[in-house]
């Protein structure tokens, strides 16, 4: 599976277009509070705890945007755009949303 934020491919052509795809993945709310509560110690620095945490999110999100375009019969994934969102009840924002959207596609090597 290809998986590119451009709209096409070098190398390839589109022969069928199957649709949006997305992924989404939540992160708790409790990391953001300890992230928060963290940062006064954090001068400067990066905290690569988070990052990981992150990532990994991101890469969740992104392997279920895959797996619906595999379910499709898609071969690709083109013009992926990837949005982080705070989340919670009456708009606390106790949780992040990490969604990742794109077109599905079938391509033949030119």
């Amino acid at each position: 599976m290809i998986l590119t934020t451009t709209n096409s491919l070098d190398g390839y052509k589109i022969t069928a277009y199957g649709g949006i795809v997305t992924g989404e993945a939540i992160l708790g709310a409790n990391i953001f509070r300890d992230f928060f509560a963290s940062i006064r110690d954090i001068v400067g620095g990066r905290s690569g705890a988070y990052e990981k945490v992150l990532r990994e999110t991101r890469e969740t999100a992104i392997n279920e945007l895959a797996e619906e375009a595999k379910a499709m019969g898609a071969d690709a994934v083109i013009g992926i755009d990837i949005d982080y969102e705070t989340v919670g009840p009456d708009g606390g924002g106790g949780m992040l949303m990490v969604t990742a959207s794109g077109t599905a596609v079938r391509i033949e090597a030119l």
